[in-house]
């Protein structure tokens, strides 16, 4: 995949996903953390399926490739989804994109250990311009009295969806279409969510109305099964560490629409940090990785 496409991909990635993070405060407002997390997998896992049915494709049944989807699922649209939305409820905005953003540095460290590929000089001075960039986007917020238990909870989701980053190059995946994959990682989380949501919070808590279901439908379908089905697909062309790289840009596009739907202002932090996430993802995606000799 050429550095131009990958830099569009993961620019469409960043947008709908920065959107993410209002439309789950607006959930939240209506509903539980883990019924949320539970709910925008039924939602985007019955769309990618039909979807991908529809386009005659079907559903995978070797024992191998369900095990392999199994160990993404889990990792990525199951715990880390499910500890996103959790922290994402106890935390401000603003910190959540920074814990956030911190999912390509525990790539980059996975990639080396599982996959033996190494970060350039470039994409190390990527990587710290990237992360600097992100703390200074999100300093307004880090005063606010975030707690620690939030902060934990986001902190194991991006070392969650890093390693299920990593695994999907490290495993073969070349029988599974992106769409199918995601489609069967978000019904296998759902299996799993559905019921412990049920068990631990209920439905009482829950009001059943637009107020929920509009920010369910983009948190589920936009900004959750097709952004994973484009995200399969940059981890199948480029680097693990190229693919994560999209976490820099998460709070970047947070932030607009936090001023565009809340009437959030952009201050001096906002904008230095912004410029200074998008000069670390343009180096860390134009940066060579390479394999380590053994």
């Amino acid at each position: 995949m050429s550095p131009r496409l990958v830099l569009a991909t993961i620019g469409l990635v960043a947008i709908l996903i920065g959107g993410n993070f209002t439309a789950l405060k607006f959930a939240l407002d209506h509903t539980t953390p883990f019924l949320l997390a539970s709910l925008r997998t039924v939602v985007g896992g019955t769309f990618l399926i039909t979807f991908a049915l529809l386009r005659g494709e079907r559903i995978p049944r070797r024992r191998d490739d369900l095990a392999r989807i199994f160990v993404v699922s889990f990792s990525i649209t199951t715990v880390s989804s499910a500890l996103l939305v959790f922290g994402v409820n106890r935390v401000p905005a603003g910190v959540a994109s920074l814990i956030a953003s911190t999912m390509p540095l525990f790539t980059a460290v996975l990639s080396l250990v599982l996959l033996n590929v190494k970060v350039n000089r470039l994409g190390l001075i990527g990587l710290a311009v990237g992360f600097s960039g992100t703390i200074v986007l999100a300093s307004p917020s880090l005063g606010g009295g975030a707690q620690t238990v939030g902060i934990a909870s986001l902190a194991f989701s991006a070392l969650a969806w890093a390693f299920g980053t990593v695994f999907m190059k490290w495993k073969d995946f070349s029988r599974v279409s992106p769409i199918m994959l995601v489609g069967v990682q978000l019904v296998m989380s759902a299996l799993v969510l559905v019921p412990f949501a049920l068990l631990v919070e209920g439905t009482a808590d829950t009001d059943w109305s637009l107020g929920l279901f509009v920010p369910l439908f983009y948190a589920a379908i936009p900004a959750n099964a097709v952004t994973f089905s484009l995200m399969a697909t940059v981890v199948k062309l480029a680097t693990p560490t190229q693919a994560a790289s999209t976490a820099y840009l998460i709070p970047v596009f947070g932030v607009f629409f936090g001023w565009l739907i809340r009437d959030e202002t952009l201050g001096t932090a906002e904008l230095l940090g912004g410029a200074l996430v998008i000069t670390g993802v343009y180096l860390l995606v134009n940066s060579p990785a390479r394999t380590a000799a053994p």
